[in-house]
């Protein structure tokens, strides 16, 4: 793999599926496609509003369940005992991504939406939710630790099952009076943890329980080889294909509201911008601080700075319904997030070329001559 990022390399890379590669084309485009529904085609939509049951969009319920079920099948949850073991990697995991990162987006929430409190909620439900799948994609790319990726992975999956809801209702709800946050033009009412839980658990604990099932099922089954190559790259392709539909779906509702209020999706993007890159180079310093190899420190990075913004947007349709200012704030979310984070792909091979001494095999695999504070059964497979 090149030392710098296209958009579609016109060679393989041997690492990463033709589709993968092409990620940020084929988001853009279904992007593009979306809004260009929601302004040419307003029957389709108004269509799509109608497969509903209460708030919850069924096309979009389908699309999110199916998305999710790839990666959460692909993690390897019986590594989690060496993150729980290593009490340094699981503080700093814990630190990073559930105090320094929810903190971050509900400080640049308020201080640049203290106008539109329902763009605000948005923010927060996306600097709450971390990021369990595309992770694994900007990982990979960086030439991250892929076992140490999957460990934090499988465990901010966990975390997100049992405690996002808490954590939404307490940003959302209980923090900003402290602050002097009013939130009055938004129904708070609708903030409840059951109804939360129960966006959660159908969006992420559906397809965490298929996943994990199926994992330790077919393991037993079939054994690993197989499952690892042949399963797993047979579903893959289904998390893009359903990431590209759901983004269709969303962004053709929100598509009049995009052309409408350019100003808005700026001002969401803003403060999105400076929470991505601030979580990146602040994890990164750490890591180096703490004497961690390149490819630890670059997973460190990356499943820090990126979140899971299907699982906000779910919880912004499903308490505040599709067409709110929350949804539409969460929508944002991806715009702003793929550029970034490919871009910070790039940052992270400048700082491997800069700040370690490395040694680039043919085959791409990186060795670093940094100590590392990190067990060696944490090391990266390449």
């Amino acid at each position: 793999m090149s030392k710098s990022l296209t958009v579609c390399p016109t060679r393989p890379s041997g690492r990463l599926a033709f589709l993968d590669r092409c990620l940020t084309l084929w988001i853009f485009l279904a992007m593009a496609l979306g809004v260009l529904l929601g302004n040419v085609a307003p029957g389709i939509v108004k269509s799509i509003t109608h497969l509903s049951v209460g708030t919850t969009s069924i096309p979009i319920a389908l699309g999110l369940i199916l998305m999710m079920y790839p990666p959460l099948a692909k993690v390897r949850y019986e590594e989690l005992p060496q993150v729980f073991r290593n009490t340094k990697i699981l503080g700093i995991s814990l630190l990073l991504n559930w105090v320094i990162g929810p903190l971050l987006m509900f400080g640049l929430a308020l201080t640049f939406l203290p106008d539109k409190p329902e763009y605000a909620i948005g923010l927060i439900l996306i600097g709450l939710a971390r990021c369990i799948a595309m992770v694994i994609v900007w990982n990979d790319l960086a030439r991250g630790d892929t076992e140490y990726a999957a460990g934090l992975v499988a465990f901010n999956s966990l975390f997100q099952v049992f405690f996002y809801s808490f954590y939404a209702y307490f940003f959302v709800k209980v923090v900003p009076p402290w602050f002097g946050c009013d939130f009055g033009a938004v129904d708070l009412s609708k903030i409840t943890i059951a109804a939360i839980a129960q966006s959660v658990f159908i969006y992420l604990g559906i397809p965490f329980i298929a996943g994990m099932i199926t994992r330790f099922v077919l393991l037993r089954v079939k054994g690993r080889n197989w499952y690892e190559q042949t399963f797993i790259p047979a579903i893959s392709p289904l998390t893009l294909v359903a990431l590209l539909f759901t983004i269709v779906v969303m962004f053709s509702l929100q598509g009049e509201n995009i052309v409408r209020i350019p100003l808005d999706v700026l001002r969401i993007a803003v403060p999105l911008l400076i929470y991505f890159v601030a979580m990146f180079l602040v994890s990164f310093w750490i890591g180096k601080r703490l004497g961690a190899d390149y490819p630890k420190t670059t997973t460190l990075s990356f499943t820090a700075a990126s979140n899971n913004f299907e699982l906000a947007i779910a919880v912004a349709v499903a308490v505040f319904g599709i067409n709110s200012g929350a949804a539409f704030a969460a929508v944002i979310g991806p715009l702003v997030e793929v550029p970034v984070m490919i871009g910070l792909v790039n940052v992270a091979l400048l700082f491997q070329r800069r700040y370690f001494d490395i040694a680039v095999a043919e085959d791409g695999a990186v060795s670093s001559s940094a100590p590392s504070t990190f067990p060696s059964s944490m090391s990266a497979t390449k």
